[in-house]
């Protein structure tokens, strides 16, 4: 196989995206020309797919009349329109997945299998929400033996063999995705498209003023105190509503500013955002050489003890994340220092209303606890696990704080929890089963969390985020 055609991968080869213009203004230039493309009478048997919220392989044979895709309902969800004004709660998560059985504009193509219209579409390529592979992927063990015969058909070696644009490439080369970054992008006819039609969105974004969320701008890098409610980078499935986004257009940039690290989105405080790519990658060393240090202020519903704390995570990369005192092979060592706890006014139900807080029952809200961590390890979620795994969950923290709530009622639910009680593997498998069951809701907007201090080169760069949201409460 020979190399891949260059209309089809020169846009992606540097990763990155346009800041030129707002998305009111992008849209209304996109507008004309989406309309032209999406009124072609270019019909032919689709291979549409299955709403699924797991990225799995579901397509099915149907025949889609232009004329009728205006805005009316698809498969029973609202009529779509546009990704904007952003809507305050998020939907349920819907993804299609599509074979291409002509080849043409990807955004017509969309429009026709999916019943969408143009400028919808236009919006979703515009968020990153659209994916493409020039081979199918190989189907989930629960794809019916429809689906199967539908990628072996648009597998088969016969029918690759006459595709110039996968030459070269193994399998596995061919069936790499990569995020389309234009409506009048080409697909080929075999090419595998995911379109997430239900991107997750961040309305907070725009109730932020970012010029004052920005702590230092140098050459090479911005240090911004990243809002709670907001993703620092974005997600799969939308890199438009971002801290990295945001912050460029606040700062005027017209190269976006890239992502050097992370921090969960209902965390606030200090990020760092490279200006170059080269910097991007100066700063990921220094992270891998640990001369990054990081400090966290945790707004806590009980006491934590001064010192080391120690535990191990599962390397499952599911939320709620289990973690375990006692070592266990293949586990990531977690380890963090409680360096000041000191007590605190609970927040008050206004503060609490604004940044979404919830209490789920804890059984004394009098007082609350502020502790400064220093950060010995970086795991994902490790903070909010290890606190609550201390029986002292992060206050408003719903994917823990109601974990920590039920073993504390009930001393052994936790599989992993100082009292745990299962004998067996299969007892285990099963109470780590209902546990998944039972807990992982993501915060709305905040929890008592903020990486307030962040500092590298031996404190040669030092920055503090302002005062948690927690403070503005106090009595």
């Amino acid at each position: 196989m020979g190399s891949a055609s260059a209309g089809l991968v020169s846009i992606f080869s540097n990763g990155y995206r346009s800041l030129g213009a707002p998305v009111s203004s992008w849209r209304t230039l996109a507008s004309s020309s989406l309309y032209k493309h999406y009124k072609r009478n270019s019909k032919g048997a689709v291979l549409s797919c299955l709403s699924s919220s797991k990225i799995e392989l579901a397509c099915l044979s149907s025949e889609v009349d232009v004329a009728q895709t205006t805005t009316s309902s698809v498969n029973g969800y609202h009529k779509y329109d546009r990704l904007l004004p952003c809507p305050s709660e998020n939907g349920p998560p819907r993804v299609e997945h599509l074979v291409v059985s002509e080849g043409g504009p990807v955004l017509e193509y969309i429009c026709k299998s999916l019943d969408l219209p143009p400028l919808f579409v236009a919006d979703l390529i515009h968020f990153g929400a659209v994916y493409y592979a020039l081979v199918c992927p190989q189907p989930p063990p629960s794809a019916t033996p429809e689906q199967i015969r539908i990628f072996k058909e648009v597998t088969a070696p016969s029918v690759l063999s006459k595709r110039t644009s996968i030459k070269g490439k193994t399998v596995r080369e061919a069936q790499k995705t990569f995020r389309i970054t234009h409506f009048e992008q080409f697909v080929e006819a075999g090419t595998y498209l995911r379109v997430h039609v239900h991107p997750k969105r961040f309305p907070r974004c725009y109730e932020i003023d970012w010029k004052s969320r920005i702590i230092a701008v140098a050459d090479s890098y911005v240090v911004l105190d990243k809002p709670a409610g907001t993703s620092v980078g974005g997600t799969s499935d939308n890199i438009e509503e971002s801290c990295a986004t945001f912050a460029s257009r606040a700062l005027g940039f017209s190269t976006p500013l890239k992502t050097t690290h992370q921090i969960d989105n209902c965390t606030e405080g200090c990020v760092v955002l490279a200006r170059t790519k080269e910097y991007c990658s100066i700063f990921h060393g220094k992270i891998r050489e640990k001369k990054v240090k990081k400090l966290y202020l945790a707004l806590t519903a009980a006491p934590v003890p001064i010192g080391i704390i120690t535990h191990y995570m599962r390397p499952i990369n599911v939320a709620p994340r289990l973690i375990s005192e006692d070592f266990i092979k293949g586990w990531y060592l977690c380890k963090l220092e409680v360096m000041e706890c000191k007590e605190v006014p609970w927040p008050d139900p206004v503060i609490q209303q604004k940044y979404c807080i919830e209490d789920f029952e804890w059984p004394s809200k009098d007082r609350a606890y502020e502790c400064k961590i220093n950060l010995l390890t970086g795991r994902t979620h490790q903070v909010r696990a290890q606190l609550a795994a201390c029986g002292a969950p992060i206050v408003g923290d719903s994917m823990y704080m109601p974990a920590a709530i039920a073993e504390m009622a009930n001393p052994g639910l936790n599989p992993f929890g100082k009292y745990k009680k299962y004998t067996t593997e299969s007892d285990k498998e099963m109470a780590v089963t209902k546990w998944f069951a039972r807990f992982g809701k993501e915060p709305k907007v905040a929890i008592g969390l903020q990486a307030c201090q962040i500092s590298w080169d031996d404190g040669e760069h030092f920055y503090e985020a302002r005062s948690p949201w927690w403070r503005s409460g106090m009595a």
